[in-house]
């Protein structure tokens, strides 16, 4: 990049090794034109929360596992660079969730952070030593049904490949405009999960006084819900650009899953 005559920013555990100028995660999201994100989908995460009104490409190179956000690897790293500088790219603008906390809690305690960002997941599940969760879900106003579960997963489609995935929810492909709604270890099992489109605002309300339960986003940010406490989630008002893989969707899940 400094070949090209380009400012070069970075966190500031890394820049002094690649003598890059110093900057939070805020700042990079707030001053970068492209963000190059070498690690796993956990490490994509941790910057996408911060880009809000900013649209700025996104491009993962996956050091980690699965990797289904970076989704180029080492050896396409510097390639995959090379063409997104020279402009011959294109981007996924993939949806997100916001997420708001009422209650008496977040009422009562300003120190606790009422809204939230989220590109994979909003999830609501028991504290370790919990018991099994009452949660109501109204959806666009109207009484959509009750969980005992040990929560509830609220996905966007890029997060239906995570969390969602592995409590049985479906893979839904990732530009399509829709949100998952997927029980973990539901009493009932009847309960499966179930398909909604994005325009629907889902409220999830926590029942009975002795069941305490954890909110998180992203595995980014977490806040204790208690008896009363309602999360509202919609869809978000940006979106994330990802830069797009010379792969299609299809052979990223067959390879990434391995299927035959």
């Amino acid at each position: 990049m400094r070949s090209r005559h380009m400012q070069v920013l970075a966190e500031f555990d890394v820049a002094e090794n690649i003598q890059a100028s110093p900057m939070s995660k805020s700042d990079l999201a707030r001053h970068s034109d492209l963000i190059v994100v070498l690690g796993g989908d956990g490490t994509l995460l941790s910057i996408a929360r911060f880009i809000a009104d900013r649209e700025v490409p996104l491009l993962g190179i996956n050091l980690g596992g699965l990797g289904f956000l970076t989704e180029a690897t080492t050896e396409d790293a510097l390639p995959a660079l090379s063409r997104v500088l020279d402009g011959d790219y294109q981007v996924d603008r993939r949806i997100t969730l916001e997420a708001e906390l009422l209650g008496p809690n977040s009422a009562t305690n300003p120190a606790v952070d009422r809204r939230f960002r989220a590109l994979n997941d909003v999830v609501i599940n028991k504290r370790a030593q919990g018991r099994v969760l009452e949660l109501d879900v109204v959806a666009d106003g109207e009484w959509f049904c009750s969980y005992r579960a040990d929560g509830l997963i609220v996905a966007t489609p890029t997060g239906s490949t995570a969390y969602a995935l592995s409590a049985g929810g479906p893979i839904v492909f990732p530009t399509l405009h829709a949100v998952v709604l997927a029980p973990i270890c539901p009493h009932t099992l009847s309960n499966r999960p179930v398909v909604v489109p994005d325009t629907v605002e889902v409220e999830v309300r926590v029942k009975a006084s002795d069941h305490d339960a954890t909110l998180t986003a992203d595995g980014q940010e977490a806040a204790l819900l208690g008896a009363a406490d309602t999360v509202r989630i919609r869809k978000g008002k940006s979106t994330v650009a990802l830069v797009r893989s010379p792969h299609s969707y299809f052979e990223i899940w067959r390879d990434k899953l391995r299927w035959g």
